[in-house]
């Protein structure tokens, strides 16, 4: 399938996988790449140019295909060394970079410079048209359905992306919701060129995660994730859990006097010890709604191929046979 974002990254299938904290290691990035989507490495789960400097070149072990580093800038007190990660991405030689959180204006001359294609997750048709106006090359529109940030806006992939489609000029990808065949025909139906997976790739067989994490995303049903840090504006979908419900009764309890530290217990440094050890209670993980639409464990190659497939079938049987007379 051809598309404008199967072109642009050259990767031969429209299907990318978003960065996702402890998820995106360089097995994870390869499979992907490999079964022909577009794999992406989390660059602050390295957390140091060293660290990724490593798992770039770990990923070009494992594949010749494109593969992509995500960059978050995240407001915060002890900050990553933000400008030692754009040099390591530039000097690994990788292509495509994923930007989410802040604005990346500051880092776009950079990656211009070296040829970088940046793509920005944007939960909203006026970010994506700042994400646009500072040289993005290409967005991903996340829809109110996703795991992690779904922005405050609230509004869900059925009216997002044909807004995007109306706005923009840069081509985009739909984000949240996104898990088979039919979210791919649906988000290229609607104006995108390709569809970006977070929760669909955890459950592969490929995924560097703890088992039980696999498990818990295919027992669950679209009605298992929370919204927590409404409060805050700060809003991230995740999968309930104890920790989860005794979260949201904190913040219930203090309404509007509720603090970050009310709830830091919760929410951080959980994610090594639910992805790594499997502790499902350690804490709050991001996880979409989507998983109501997971029901096995997939290899990367298995899931795309099936995708592809499904997606072919209903483009030229299904919606094709409506057209006959």
């Amino acid at each position: 399938m051809k598309t404008r974002i199967t072109e642009m990254f050259g990767i031969k299938h429209p299907i990318i996988q978003g960065g996702m904290h402890y998820v995106g290691f360089a097995e994870m990035a390869a499979a992907v790449s490999n079964a022909g989507g577009l794999g992406i490495i989390t660059g602050l789960t390295q957390g140091t140019p060293e660290k990724l400097a490593n798992e770039i070149a770990r990923c070009k072990d494992m594949t010749d295909k494109p593969f992509g580093v995500n960059l978050t800038f995240l407001p915060t007190v002890n900050a990553p060394d933000y400008p030692g990660l754009v040099r390591t991405i530039i000097e690994g030689g990788v292509k495509i970079v994923e930007t989410a959180g802040n604005n990346p204006a500051q880092v776009m001359p950079f990656f211009k410079d070296a040829g970088v294609k940046v793509i920005h997750k944007c939960t909203s048709v006026r970010h994506s048209l700042k994400a646009q106006s500072i040289g993005c090359d290409a967005v991903s529109v996340d829809g109110f359905e996703c795991g992690g940030h779904p922005g405050e806006d609230d509004i869900p992939n059925m009216i997002l992306l044909p807004r995007a489609a109306d706005e923009l000029e840069i081509p985009f990808v739909a984000s949240g919701g996104m898990a088979d065949g039919r979210s791919l025909v649906a988000s290229l139906a609607m104006g995108a060129d390709g569809m970006n997976m977070g929760t669909r790739f955890i459950a592969t067989k490929e995924a560097p995660v703890h088992e039980n994490v696999k498990k818990a995303i295919v027992a669950a049903s679209e009605l298992d994730t929370r919204l927590v840090m409404r409060p805050l504006r700060n809003t991230e979908r995740v999968m309930t859990n104890d920790a989860v419900e005794e979260l949201l009764k904190i913040e219930k309890d203090k309404g509007d006097d509720l603090k970050f530290e009310d709830i830091i217990e919760q929410v951080a440094g959980v994610y090594p010890r639910i992805m790594t050890e499997g502790d499902m209670d350690a804490g709050a993980w991001s996880c979409g709604m989507v998983a109501g639409l997971i029901n096995d464990i997939p290899t990367c190659q298995e899931l795309i191929d099936r995708i592809m497939a499904q997606a072919e079938e209903i483009i030229t049987q299904r919606l094709a046979g409506m057209q006959k007379a």
